[in-house]
């Protein structure tokens, strides 16, 4: 599946491209599609900061991310790394104490703050000890009105000035004599639409998913079995682990003990994250179908012959598929994710018991006698109950096709 994003370019003074504005896309068309904000920046952080990360998108500049009202109350933020991202408050936020105290909280998080489209009023004054940027439109704002602004500012020093939606070299020298620090518009660059390749998560699993964390005591054990079952979910799950945003002091071996490291609170709002990401209802996909039958088979193969690697085998399995769904080389996507070196090299290619096991359920899918006996002399097992199993892990991936 693809997934799109537009980025435009933020310059300072000197003409130098110092952070990018994110700006969700759903589409090849470089507009914004019709939704709600709170829809349009889940996506974008789903898309994206749960995929190849932010990083991937600004070079390692800055990244301005639009946040309305739904978004604040959402509190997005908490799936955003504190030191590339500049929370954008949109016009449409009113200055009301329960948006400053969201703001406030963004702030000792260590989050910088910008204001866009900013029209004064004596409301926003409390908010200003927040905020370390402020966006005039020279769209919508004279500079005349702007001057009046910028002299009632002056006693916030550690405040600096973008001007956005600068289309022509007099409204940049006009802009520049006022002492704006930052510049943004089609005199620059328009935005550059971005495209990557993105996991199709299964809508029944998403939406059982959902119904689970609902409930007042979570039952981690069913929840993992669930989230297992779908490689989409479980990849943005292990990224989200993964992102920087927590301290990591071992590798994750199961699900289930990345959804037991997240705790009850993170894993409500993780999963809310994707249902409200999740606008399209998607049909499971052939290679998604395929991973989780992996996974299944992988296990109940480990379970049978080397018990102790039971949770690992199945991991192998879900994301054996895991470079063909991005069309990205393995590696660079195993080195993204918290797996402990006997699953990332499995999944490499390198020669282990886990690799083997992977082999060997490839073998059996191929349908060739002499290649699943191949398969077996690594092992040292016999092929016997193989298709037992194999129908078995069929069965167990289906459980929730008709939901």
């Amino acid at each position: 599946m693809d997934v799109f994003v537009a980025r435009q370019a933020v310059f300072n003074k000197q003409q130098k491209v110092v952070a990018y504005e994110l700006l969700f896309r759903d589409g090849e068309d470089n507009r914004f599609p019709n939704v709600e904000d709170k829809t349009a920046t889940a996506k974008l952080i789903y898309d994206n900061q749960l995929n190849q990360g932010l990083s991937f998108l600004t070079g390692g500049r800055k990244a301005l991310i639009n946040f309305g009202e739904q978004s604040l109350h959402a509190r997005l933020g908490e799936f955003l790394p504190t030191d590339k991202v500049v929370i954008e408050i949109l016009e449409t936020v009113e200055p009301s104490e329960e948006h400053y105290q969201l703001c406030r909280e963004l702030f000792h998080r260590g989050f910088r703050l910008a204001l866009d489209d900013f029209q004064y009023h004596p409301q926003w004054e409390k908010f200003l000890k927040l905020v370390r940027l402020i966006k005039f439109d020279l769209m919508h704002s004279s500079f005349e009105e702007i001057d009046q602004t910028l002299a009632v500012l002056k006693k916030y020093p550690n405040i600096k000035y973008l001007a956005e939606k600068v289309e022509t070299q007099e409204q940049y020298e006009q802009a520049k004599a006022r002492g704006f620090d930052f510049f943004q518009g089609y005199y620059f660059a328009r935005p550059q639409m971005v495209k990557q390749r993105d996991c199709v998560a299964r809508s029944a699993l998403i939406m059982m998913i959902y119904s689970m964390t609902l409930k007042p005591n979570i039952n981690l054990n069913k929840l993992s079995e669930v989230f297992s079952q779908d490689t989409a979910s479980a990849y943005k799950l292990l990224r989200f682990i993964n992102s920087g945003l927590f301290p990591l002091k071992e590798r994750m071996d199961s699900i289930k003990q990345a959804l037991v490291y997240l705790g009850e609170l993170r894993v409500r709002r993780f999963v809310s994250l994707i249902v409200t990401a999740h606008i399209a209802h998607e049909k499971p996909l052939e290679l998604t179908k395929m991973s989780s039958i992996r996974a299944r088979f992988c296990e109940l193969l480990a379970k049978r012959y080397f018990p102790h690697l039971s949770s690992s085998a199945f991991l192998v399995g879900l994301f054996s598929l895991i470079d063909a769904m991005l069309d990205r080389p393995m590696q660079s996507i195993v080195e993204q994710l918290p797996f402990p070196d006997d699953i990332a090299n499995a999944l490499n290619g390198e020669n282990n018991t886990l690799f083997y096991l992977l082999e060997l359920v490839k073998a059996y899918e191929s349908g060739s006698w002499w290649a699943m006996q191949r398969a077996c002399v690594p092992l040292n097992i016999s092929d016997e109950g193989l298709p037992n199993l194999h129908q078995s892990a069929i069965t167990w991936s289906q459980m929730f096709d008709d939901l």
